[in-house]
């Protein structure tokens, strides 16, 4: 019988210096569109590729949020260049979590490792068949 694994590989992406605060560093690794992000130090990969309509989220805007005070009508601006807004229809995804502010979706995100200046990311690649029978 076959059995299935998926194995993954960590692979240098960029530069620290290539990825600055408030940008989108977009690179391909495994034949995938990934963009790089720094987020008020913590670096995070994405999948160039929005959930809703498949648009190059990377592409799009880096934001912060709102949120409400104790006062009705008021909100406080907060969380500054921890979003990214899709290009195509505006949705925001949260670059810590991948978590959509509207919907259920989530962007995909691939876990990130600073060596000295670089940063890697781990991608799984194809699964492959093998085993015993």
């Amino acid at each position: 019988m076959a059995t299935s694994t998926t194995h993954g590989e960590w692979i240098v992406a960029a530069n620290v210096a290539d990825v600055q605060p408030g940008q989108c560093k977009i690179v391909d690794i495994a034949g995938q569109s990934i963009g790089l992000y720094n987020v008020n130090g913590e670096y995070r990969a994405v999948l160039n590729l929005c959930p809703h309509a498949f648009a190059p989220i990377c592409q799009g805007a880096i934001r912060g949020s709102t949120k409400p005070t104790s006062t009705p009508g008021e909100y406080l601006w907060h969380r500054d260049g921890e979003f990214v807004a899709c290009p195509w229809h505006g949705w925001e995804f949260d670059l810590l979590t991948g978590e959509s502010l509207v919907d259920r979706r989530r962007l995909k995100l691939f876990p990130v490792r600073r060596e000295d200046d670089q940063l890697s990311v781990y991608v799984s690649l194809r699964p492959s068949r093998g085993g015993a029978t």
